[in-house]
């Protein structure tokens, strides 16, 4: 009954400026008003507030996992620790659990009190090869080997506070057990970056070992932490959001010579540096960014052992970005003829490979409609927007072909910093403020209770 009456008093104080004040007709409004909403709103307020009560409680163990993580981070396809660590809280839990999966990865199932359907929440668990320079007591000092060299490793892009966020919510909604919808499958998986050269991993290894088979979900959501976006604040993009990724090598043969007679031979560095310059004309002169923006960055060049030769052959690689499928095939078929005939035409030949990574991060339309609520209801309603599309790619995007998905950013940034600022993401500088985590945690819970509501 308590219940009913604040309800009833948020309901007539929200609207009650539409309604003859004092009048009988205004009397009987404001009563129907009472019996048709208050159960909807006090439902949808006792859950919200549930959840706010329950992330409270669980945030300092938040910090603590996080930051447990960040000092102890594993690179891609080497989780082990952290894999081991997730599936054994899972387990306390008394969730299902699947471990290992796709080599480190875990799946946590829980099943809800009450019918509904089946959602996957992801979270993502690697830490990159970079050496920290950010000064906070939990820092990595952790050294390992990645593709036989000696690095630092660093959760220098945020996987860290999203494996804690995700414990988290999983702690939220197994003690929600009783009114959780269907059932939720909480996907930690390795490998987001991707693998070591000649390993399999990620997303894709994780739907090839039938991570999202038993059961299917029909919907599977994910966050990504952000360092330029205000922490407590999340923006989406309906439709592409994040471009796909391709990894591209291009060797280029010529014929060595001593450095002091070029004449004599074909030089692979000067050819190269011509295809570099070529590539880029294909960006700014040949595609029509209208469509979607793209780029076609080359991030090694590698010839020669010795200052006075000219070496047999350059090697180049690098990423191409796109938002437009079209686009993207378009591109390859582009890079190939500019190589081939720049090498050609210098009396060389180019190789060239193209691998794709990741696809374009799409949001489905319906999805995001359905869930912003979820996200207002996190966040509050003046701290969720939309914004635009980023060239940065995500192997989340693999989720997409199984099941509709819907992939959104929470802000990691000090509030009043200036975002041109904040240390870019893969920097030894990288900097996440844990005092948004909470809204990562709530937006989860909140997904999953009001998905599973609308759904009925």
């Amino acid at each position: 009954m308590i219940k009913r009456i604040v309800s009833f008093f948020f309901f007539s104080k929200r609207y009650w400026v539409s309604l003859p004040s004092f009048s009988p007709k205004g009397i009987l409004w404001s009563g129907l008003g009472f019996l048709i909403f208050t159960p909807f709103f006090s439902k949808a307020q006792y859950y919200t507030t549930e959840i706010n009560k329950n992330v409270q409680d669980v945030m300092p163990k938040v910090v603590e996992w996080r930051r447990h993580f960040h000092q102890n981070p594993e690179l891609s396809n080497r989780e082990y620790k952290t894999g081991a660590l997730v599936a054994e809280y899972l387990k306390s839990l008394g969730l299902e659990v699947k471990y290992p999966v796709a080599k480190t990865g875990v799946v946590g199932i829980l099943k809800g009190g009450k019918p509904g359907p089946v959602i996957a929440l992801r979270a993502d668990m690697d830490a990159l090869p970079v050496i920290e320079r950010v000064d906070v007591p939990f820092a990595s000092k952790v050294v390992d080997t990645f593709n036989n060299q000696t690095v630092g490793v660093m959760h220098a892009c945020g996987h860290d506070s999203h494996t804690a966020m995700l414990m988290g919510a999983a702690t939220v909604l197994s003690k929600m057990k009783n009114n959780v919808p269907g059932t939720v499958i909480f996907l930690f998986q390795p490998a987001e970056e991707g693998p070591p050269d000649n390993e399999e991993g990620g997303a894709p290894l994780m739907i090839k070992e039938g991570a999202l088979d038993n059961p299917k979900p029909e919907a599977v959501f994910g966050l990504h932490i952000e360092s330029a976006i205000e922490a407590g604040t999340i923006t989406y993009k309906q439709g592409s959001l994040m471009a796909s990724s391709d990894w591209f090598s291009i060797t280029v043969k010529g014929k060595g010579s001593h450095g002091s007679q070029p004449w004599k031979g074909v030089d692979p560095i000067v050819v190269s540096s011509q295809i570099i310059q070529g590539l880029q004309t294909i960006v700014s002169r040949q595609e029509d960014l209208t469509i979607a923006p793209a780029v076609i960055t080359v991030g090694t060049i590698n010839a020669g052992v010795r200052s006075n030769i000219i070496p047999e052959q350059c090697i180049m690689r690098g990423t191409i970005r796109t938002l437009d499928s079209k686009m993207q095939q378009d591109i390859y078929a582009r890079i190939k003829r500019t190589a081939h005939s720049i090498a050609e035409s210098a009396g060389a030949t180019a190789d060239v490979d193209i691998q794709n990574k990741t696809l374009v991060t799409y949001n489905d339309s319906a999805l995001v409609t359905r869930a912003l609520p979820a996200l207002q209801a996190a966040a509050g309603l003046g701290n969720v927007r939309a914004d635009q599309w980023v060239t940065g790619a995500e192997d989340f995007s693999f989720y997409g072909t199984k099941a509709p998905s819907f992939f959104f950013f929470l802000g990691g940034m000090p509030k009043g910093s200036d975002p041109a600022k904040a240390p870019p993401h893969h920097t030894a500088d990288f900097y996440i403020d844990e005092s948004g985590f909470d809204v990562g945690v709530k937006a989860f819970c909140q997904i999953v209770l009001n998905y599973g509501a609308a759904k009925k």
